[in-house]
Parts: structure tokens; sequence; C-alpha cells
């Protein structure tokens, strides 16, 4: 970003998260990393999680810039109670519901370029009377876009999308069908064009049972529910492909394949990217209005306040959500026709 025109390029915009894990740490970690040449960010929570490095109050993402190499910028949010570390505060919910929102509303604005969001812990925010299951159904209800929220988690070489997501296995099983498939896909095929660029995205679709079902000895689910959305997409002009068996869609040889892997359920699709690339792995959030990444792991709260939090997910999170905003800036100059079912 430009200091001498600091709206050329908005700055993200960065939620605390739990107080009690390592949004702080990581906040700061990756200040000092970036402060010479990276995305600029402003912090949106309390100064006190940020254990003492420069700060400077900011009234908006459009004064990041003037400050960002010198102090890390802090839109202010104070904490109704002190934090503990590795203790989480039901009291303190409401502020981190704040950030989120208050991230939300400025990128919608167009104050900030993207929201990057600091791990939550949902179990605590529930017990406060929070309805959603995660952050991905929060900000579809606070920056809906024109299809579903997907998730899309990225690590080097690899993107991929859980088809269910936020439950049960046993549940992902009952929810899993057609219809669906369709919509996560089709989501994902728009999404991959608006926020990454590529103007025709290559799907790949998993199997859900061993063996992508073994011609149906090994389960049907890949004949009656997964091979017609296959074949329905290709007739809508998305480049799908599968269902292919768990075990060899990820390899080095099959990732060069496909832009996108889409796993039916939540840790067919997660465990490959945190096997392959946990410390640089991010969460992205496809069909919001806003860009949206998170760092692709949890709030810690066995090493909140020890120092040891690797800052390298949020580093990363912060590089591809600027990217991605960059992304939707030429798109809107330059769109490229919606690809509509038939």
């Amino acid at each position: 970003m430009n200091a001498a025109d600091p709206l050329a390029e908005p700055s993200l915009v960065l939620s605390m998260g739990e107080p009690a894990g390592i949004g702080g740490e990581i906040a700061v970690k990756a200040w000092r990393s970036l402060r010479q040449g990276g995305p600029v960010f402003t912090f949106l929570g309390d100064p006190a999680l940020l254990g003492g490095e420069p700060w400077r109050a900011v009234s908006g993402p459009e004064q990041a810039a003037l400050v960002f190499r010198d102090a890390l910028p802090v839109m202010p949010l104070q904490l109704p109670v002190p934090t503990r570390p590795g203790r989480p505060d039901g009291r303190n919910a409401s502020a981190v519901i704040e950030a989120i929102e208050r991230g939300v509303a400025l990128c919608r604005a167009g104050r900030a370029g993207g929201l990057v969001t600091n791990p939550i812990q949902k179990a605590t925010l529930t017990g406060t009377g929070f309805r959603h299951p995660g952050h991905t159904e929060f900000l579809a209800e606070l920056a809906p876009g024109a299809g579903p929220p997907v998730m899309l988690l990225a690590a080097a070489g690899l993107r991929t999308v859980p088809v269910t997501i936020h439950c049960s296995l046993r549940q992902a099983l009952e929810r899993l069908n057609t219809d669906l498939i369709l919509r996560i896909a089709r989501a994902a095929a728009a999404g991959l064009q608006q926020d990454f660029g590529i103007v025709r995205p290559r799907l790949a679709l998993a199997g859900l049972n061993p063996h992508a079902g073994e011609d149906g000895t090994m389960g049907t689910e890949e004949r009656d529910i997964i091979a017609p959305a296959i074949a329905r997409l290709r007739r809508e002009g998305i480049e799908a492909s599968g269902p292919y068996p768990a075990d060899t869609l990820f390899t080095p040889e099959a990732r060069a394949r496909y832009d996108v892997a889409l796993g039916m359920y939540h840790d067919q699709a997660l465990i490959p990217v945190k096997t392959l690339d946990m410390s640089g792995g991010v969460n992205v959030t496809l069909g919001l209005s806003v860009v949206r990444t998170s760092p692709d792991h949890g709030t810690a709260l066995d090493i909140a306040g020890t120092g040891q939090a690797d800052p390298g997910s949020l580093v990363a999170a912060l590089r591809l959500a600027a990217e991605l905003a960059a992304h939707r800036r030429r798109n809107r100059a330059t769109p490229h026709p919606p690809q509509e079912p038939t």
C-alpha cells in the first residue's frame, strides 16, 4: 500500500479472536514480519493483548499505512474483563463478536480490502448464546454473497473444499446429496474465478467410500449421488471430474491435474492441507460479499502466553487476503461472464 495514497489498496483488518488464545501474540509477530514490506493491516481488539509491543490507535484502516512501519495500527476495542492466557471467559464473548462485526462493516463500506479473522473459541461463544457453528456461518449472515458460503483450505500446491462442514460424520452422511454437491461445486468454481483469478477452474471430486466405492461393492454413493453431480456440472460448462479415491487424490501427480479438490466431509478435505503445510495453511471463505481469510489452526489455549505461537499461518492468511482483494478489484474492472446453470 502506498502511504501517499492510502486508499489505492485498502488495508486489511484483523479481528482479535479469542482473547485467551494466541491471537494477540501472532498479530504482533505477523506485524514484525510484514512491517518492512507486506500487506498492511489494522488490529481490531484490545491493545492489552499485544504484550506491550508498539501500537498506534487509528480511527480507521485508511490511516494504517501511515504508521505501519513504526507501530501496529489498532482500532481499540476494550474487553469487559481482563483476560488470562489459556482461560476463556464468556464475559468477553461480546467483544470477540463485535470485532468480527466491525471488520465486516469496514469491508462492506469499502474502507478495508479484506477481513482476516483470528481463531475463536466456539464453545465459549456458544455458551453465551452464539447460535452459529463457526465463523463461516456467522460471516454468511453478516456479508451474504450471490451463492452459499464455501470453506476453502489453501496450502502450497493444494486447495480443498469440504462439501459438508461443522457437523458430525453421521450428520455429514445424512446431509450429503447431489443438490448439495452441485451448490458447493458451483460456488467453489465461481469463487476461484472471482477471488483467485482462475478463468476456468478444474474441480476434482473425491469419492465418499474406500476406493471410491469399488464399483458399488463398498458403497453406492459414488454412483447414486456424486457421479450425477459431476455429469450435471459438466453440462453446465464447469470442468469437473471424479469421483476419485481419496487415498490417491492428493499425491503430487494428482494435484497437478486440478485447481481444487472437493471432499465429501470435513476431515477428508482438511487433513491433506494440514498435513502438507500446517504452518502455512489458510482458511478462505468463498461466496461472501467481502474477502475473508483466517489461519488454519485453532486458539492454541495450551500454549497461550508462552511466546511459542507460530505466526506462519496468519502471515500466509494476510498475504492471501491481499491477493484475493486485488483479484476482486481487477474483476470489477474487467468482469468475466458468469457461468449460468442450464
